[in-house]
């Protein structure tokens, strides 16, 4: 019985193995801040901790990250609000991640910052903004 195409949690149109996880595996590169966000996003469904301290820049990188919430966030969809066009080697993005916890849903309004290093995209710092 064939497996069944699992929908990427960015909320692209594409299975996983189409869209974030070659940039999570690193077999490709998120190419725009937007792809960085997405995959960034798709990394916190999975657990994956690992990319998420790698895609972050060295200058803000904390020294370790947890994913373990209590009670746990189950993350629900993505929407970009604006991702205009870069800047040279700057860029933002502002999104909405909807999630529940603890049976309450949620959700984060964030207007990111990335800036490309040798080639590649970089998540920064990001600011909160109202709902």
């Amino acid at each position: 019985m064939k497996k069944k195409p699992t929908p990427c949690p960015c909320g692209r149109p594409a299975t996983f193995d189409a869209c974030c996880g070659p940039v999570l595996a690193g077999t490709r590169a998120a190419d725009t801040p937007e792809t960085l966000m997405r995959s960034r996003y798709t990394a916190f469904t999975r657990g994956d901790t690992s990319y998420l301290l790698a895609s972050w820049h060295p200058d803000t990188r904390p020294d370790s990250l947890s994913l373990d919430d209590e009670p746990p966030m189950r993350w629900l969809g993505l929407t970009i609000a604006s991702a205009p066009p870069t800047d040279g080697d700057a860029g933002t993005v502002s999104f909405i991640a909807r999630y529940r916890s603890g049976g309450r849903a949620g959700q984060i309004r964030e207007r990111s910052r990335f800036r490309r290093q040798n080639g590649r995209w970089f998540y920064v710092d990001g600011e909160f903004q109202d709902d």
